[in-house]
């Protein structure tokens, strides 16, 4: 029997297996191609289902994010405040994400892991706890990590979609 900590895990990491592949065989050039002159380019959907993943578990988990804990901010090297997901960003600001497929594939490796450790340590009880009271109704954890996992496979379905027009 499957229990909610199950599950969730297996949600995450069908979300890492499909960033890595998606990020299979791409060159720099390709991850930062745009289909029109607005569109986000596949480096930053990733870089942001990543960044939104590690800071929401991260918060969640009372724990550091991987993104400045285990310097992958500093790696990826990109021009923004370490606090930011990429939330708003403009067009110029999505052409700023520029890297290798490498360095996310890394990234994603250790937001997996640390989504992973988390998640498997919940019980059913523990998705009932309010972790954000600015909404109504007030957010549990269990809606949040739903909420992660959406916007996850929304940007990796966004993400696939452009590499298939490459």
């Amino acid at each position: 029997m499957s229990t909610s900590a199950d599950l969730l895990e297996d949600a995450f990491g069908r979300i890492s297996e499909g960033v890595e592949l998606v990020l299979d065989e791409l060159t720099p050039q390709q991850l930062a191609h745009r289909i029109t002159p607005d569109a986000n380019t596949i480096a930053w959907l990733v870089w942001h289902l990543l960044r939104v993943q590690d800071d929401h578990v991260s918060d969640a988990a009372g724990t550091d994010q991987v993104w400045t804990s285990a310097g992958w901010h500093k790696r990826l090297g990109l021009p923004f405040d370490a606090s930011d997901t990429g939330y708003g960003h403009s067009r110029d600001e999505v052409g700023a994400v520029t890297t290798t497929p490498e360095l996310l594939v890394g990234y994603a490796r250790a937001v997996t892991a640390a989504t992973q450790a988390y998640v498997t340590s919940l019980s059913d009880d523990d998705l009932d706890r309010v972790v954000d009271e600015s909404w109504d109704p007030p957010v549990t954890l269990g809606v949040r990590l739903v909420s992660v996992i959406e916007d996850d496979l929304k940007h990796l379905g966004q993400a696939e979609y452009v590499k298939g027009l490459l």
